[in-house]
C-alpha cells in the first residue's frame, strides 16, 4: 500500500466545487490584487482567532521579518528564538539586522523551554520568538510572564498552530503580534505562498499593513519606504473557501493522531505528548526513536513517505557555524535531529492507512 505524507489533492476533492467557484470568481471580478476576498479573508481569520488585527502578506517568513521591523528591531537588538524551528524563525532576524540567541527547547514539547530564556537574555534583547512546533503550543503564560518581567516583545510564530491553544486560548493572541503562514500544506494551506500577521494593538497594525504594502497609507502616499508584500486575491479566495472547513479538519487530524497512539503503543517508538491543558493541532505527527534511520528506510521500502522537521537543528546548520555552537549548549535539540521521525498525517488519512504504517513500525522493531 502507498501512503503519501500529505495529499493535498485529496483535500482538494471534498471542497471542490467551493474551490472552483471562489477561483472562478476572482478572475471574473479582477479581484487579483487588494480585492475584496482580502479583506473578507482578513476579518474572517481574525474572527477566527478571536483578534482585532490580521494583515494579509505574501509568506509566513515576510510576516515576522515585517512585525520586527515594525516593533523598531534592528541592528544591535538580540531576539530569542528556539534551536528547532524551520530557519525563517531565525532567519527574518537578522535580516532585520539584528542577532537571533539560539535557546534549547523542552524535553516533551519541542517548544522553547522558558527557564532558559531568561537565562539568555541580556541588556541587548529586545524580543522572544516563541515557535508553536508541530502544532504544540508554546507555554506562553511563562514566556510572557518573563517578558513581561524584562519588557520585551513577544511575536509568536504560529505557523505549524493554525487554531491551536493553551488554557482555552488561541495561539497569536498571548504575544504583542504573531505570524502566520498559509504555506499549501499547513493546516490551513493557499494553493502557493501566503501569510498574514495578527495583533491588538491598532498603531502596529497600521505599521504593518504600511511596510507590506510600500510604506503606502492610501495610493501614493508613502510616508515610509516600504516593500511589496501582498496576499494576491486568488489565494485570499481559496484561504477564505477553505477556513469554515479548519475546525473539521482539525479535528479529522487529532482523530488520526489517536489512532496512531493506540496502534503504536508499546510498539518501539516515542509518542508526541500534548502539553497540560492545551489544544495540540498536530500539523506534524512526530515520533522519536534512536534507530530513526533504519526505521525510515523500512517506511520507505513499504511505499510509506516520512520526513524529518529538521535534520539539523538551527544554530547547528552551516550558515551558523561561526558561532561555534557546542551539543551541550542544546543538548536537546542537538539529541532530537537525530530521532525525529514525522509520519504521514493529513484529515483525509483513511484507517488502513494508518494500520499499514503502524504495522511496518512494529515489525521494524518487533520482526
Amino acid at each position: 500500500m502507498k501512503v503519501p505524507f500529505v495529499d493535498l489533492y485529496a483535500q482538494y476533492l471534498t471542497i471542490k466545487k467551493e474551490i472552483d467557484q471562489a477561483i472562478e470568481t476572482t478572475i471574473r471580478n479582477s479581484s487579483y490584487i487588494g480585492g475584496q476576498p482580502i479583506k473578507d479573508f482578513e476579518a474572517g481569520f481574525a474572527a477566527y482567532l478571536g483578534i482585532d488585527h490580521v494583515i494579509a502578506c505574501a509568506n509566513g517568513t515576510d510576516s515576522i521579518e515585517i512585525l520586527l521591523q515594525a516593533f523598531g528591531v534592528g541592528e544591535g537588538d538580540e531576539v530569542i528564538v528556539p534551536a528547532i524551528s524551520w530557519i525563517s524563525t531565525s532567519e527574518a532576524v537578522s535580516s532585520v539586522g539584528a542577532t537571533p540567541v539560539f535557546v534549547d527547547i523542552e524535553k516533551d514539547y519541542f517548544t522553547m523551554d522558558p527557564a532558559l530564556v531568561e537565562k539568555a537574555i541580556t541588556p541587548r534583547t529586545k524580543a522572544v520568538i516563541p515557535v508553536h512546533l508541530y502544532g504544540q503550543p508554546a507555554d506562553m503564560p511563562a514566556i510572557m510572564k518573563i517578558a513581561g518581567a524584562h519588557g520585551l516583545i513577544v511575536i509568536e510564530d504560529c505557523a505549524q498552530a493554525h487554531g491551536a491553544k493553551i488554557a482555552g486560548r488561541t495561539v497569536g493572541t498571548y504575544g504583542h503580534a504573531s505570524s502566520f503562514s498559509f504555506y499549501p500544506g499547513k493546516n490551513l494551506g493557499a494553493y502557493g505562498d501566503a501569510g498574514c500577521m495578527a495583533t491588538g494593538d491598532p498603531v502596529i497594525a497600521g505599521k504593518v499593513r504600511m511596510i507590506s504594502q510600500h510604506g503606502q497609507k492610501g495610493k501614493h502616499n508613502h510616508l515610509m519606504e516600504g516593500r511589496n508584500s501582498r496576499l494576491d486575491g486568488l489565494q485570499a479566495a481559496i484561504l477564505l473557501a477553505k477556513l469554515p472547513h479548519l475546525e473539521k479538519w482539525t479535528e479529522a487530524r487529532i482523530a488520526v493522531t489517536k489512532k496512531y497512539d493506540n496502534l503504536l503503543r508499546n510498539a518501539g517508538v516515542i509518542l508526541p505528548p500534548t502539553r497540560a491543558n492545551a489544544r495540540h493541532v498536530f500539523h506534524l505527527y512526530v515520533v522519536r526513536t534512536e534507530d530513526r534511520d533504519r526505521l525510515q528506510r523500512a517506511l520507505t521500502d513499504a511505499e510509506v513517505e516520512t520526513a524529518i522537521h529538521y535534520p539539523t537543528a538551527l544554530p547547528f546548520l552551516p550558515c551558523y557555524q561561526h558561532r561555534r555552537p557546542k551539543p551541550g549548549d542544546f543538548t536537546v535539540a542537538h539529541c532530537y535531529q537525530k530521532s525525529i521521525l514525522s509520519l504521514p498525517l493529513f484529515p483525509e488519512l483513511q484507517d488502513d492507512a494508518v494500520a499499514h504504517v503502524c504495522a511496518i513500525i512494529k515489525k521494524s522493531f518487533h520482526g
